[in-house]
């Protein structure tokens, strides 16, 4: 009797394949660096969003003092009559600048109105307090960059038939067949509001991290990857090698980069980052990054590091939990990384 079986052929294709880009002890760090940013701006797609840039156009909207910060809303165009909105949080206790931590939200939450502590539906009562992600960032002395993700919050197609499939999906989707990936969309959006900082003169450019959970960390791995500003990065739930991940269970759209494992791993990207601060957040109960992956994933990061010279710039942390984000682990991680940024 014949095995049928819908997923052998990719699965013995995933078991066999070799990334050309995988890192190499044996080659020049640097060399690996060119190579794997030149493929990695190519298979996101970045390069043709490039071709869609425009000036820097931001206007900001509102100013609230709050208790212990103020709040900002503003807008910048991203791309050519494309438009993301974001919150800016800056501590009110008498300093001249301030560090800033650009944190993003996951799927479940809805959009970056969690980050600040603002519940519209059933499942933000859940998500709070723990989800207000730059309450957390200025209670802890940053200031804070809230911005809007594609396919999320304010930019989800939220009417009619392109909202069918998820949160994100038709967004993603739709940016695959125009050649391009939310992964580079969303990396170039927090680039660009890392622009709009530069008009602020509270924000102390040498001092951003990035930080998020689920989809917010994936976008916090890979926007790192692609803006050398970005001195810490702290996913949340998200690194992983695509084996234990991406390519185990089902996962969002927004998630995928085509023809990405014949070239490389997440881990891989890790090259990009060094030697900057890597944080790696992960449950050891997460059903969807396998935390086995995770361990697997960063011995290769640590390889990388240690290749860099700066092994102790990157970090693992292990929490209790599943998917799920543990303020009382990330922060403390994230205070220790800020205080070696001289």
């Amino acid at each position: 009797m014949i095995n049928i079986n819908g997923d052998a052929c990719h699965d013995g294709l995933m078991a066999n394949f070799k990334q050309e880009l995988a890192f190499n002890e044996n080659k020049p760090l640097e060399e690996q660096r060119q190579l794997l940013n030149a493929m990695f701006r190519e298979l996101t797609g970045y390069n043709t969003i490039a071709l869609n840039a425009c000036k820097q156009n931001y206007i900001i909207e509102s100013e609230e003092d709050k208790e212990g910060y103020k709040l900002i809303r503003f807008v910048f165009e991203s791309e050519k009559d494309f438009y993301v909105p974001c919150y800016l949080l800056i501590p009110d206790t008498g300093k001249e600048k301030y560090p800033v931590v650009i944190t993003l939200q996951g799927h479940k939450s809805g959009g970056m109105y969690n980050s600040i502590g603002i519940v519209k539906n059933a499942d933000d009562e859940e998500y709070q307090p723990r989800g207000a992600f730059a309450l957390q960032a200025v209670k802890n002395g940053y200031a804070a960059l809230c911005v809007e993700m594609r396919g999320m919050g304010e930019l989800h197609p939220s009417k009619g038939p392109r909202s069918w499939g998820g949160m994100c999906a038709y967004t993603a989707m739709t940016g695959l067949l125009l050649g391009r990936t939310m992964v580079a969309e969303r990396a170039w959006d927090i680039s660009h509001a890392i622009d709009v900082l530069e008009n602020f003169e509270k924000i102390d450019m040498d001092k951003i991290a990035i930080t998020g959970n689920s989809g917010g960390g994936t976008a916090s791995f890979y926007a790192a990857c692609i803006d050398e500003r970005i001195k810490i990065s702290a996913p949340s739930c998200a690194f992983c090698p695509y084996l234990e991940s991406i390519l185990n269970v089902y996962h969002c759209t927004c998630n995928y980069i085509p023809k990405a494992y014949q070239w490389f791993d997440m881990q891989d990207l890790a090259i990009l980052i060094a030697p900057r601060k890597l944080i790696v957040i992960a449950g050891k109960e997460d059903e969807i990054f396998k935390f086995d992956g995770v361990k697997r994933g960063f011995k290769t990061v640590k390889s990388i590091y240690e290749k860099a010279g700066v092994p102790d710039n990157c970090k693992l942390i292990k929490t209790p939990k599943g998917h799920y984000w543990c303020e009382d682990l990330v922060w403390p991680a994230i205070n220790e990384a800020m205080k070696k940024i001289k």
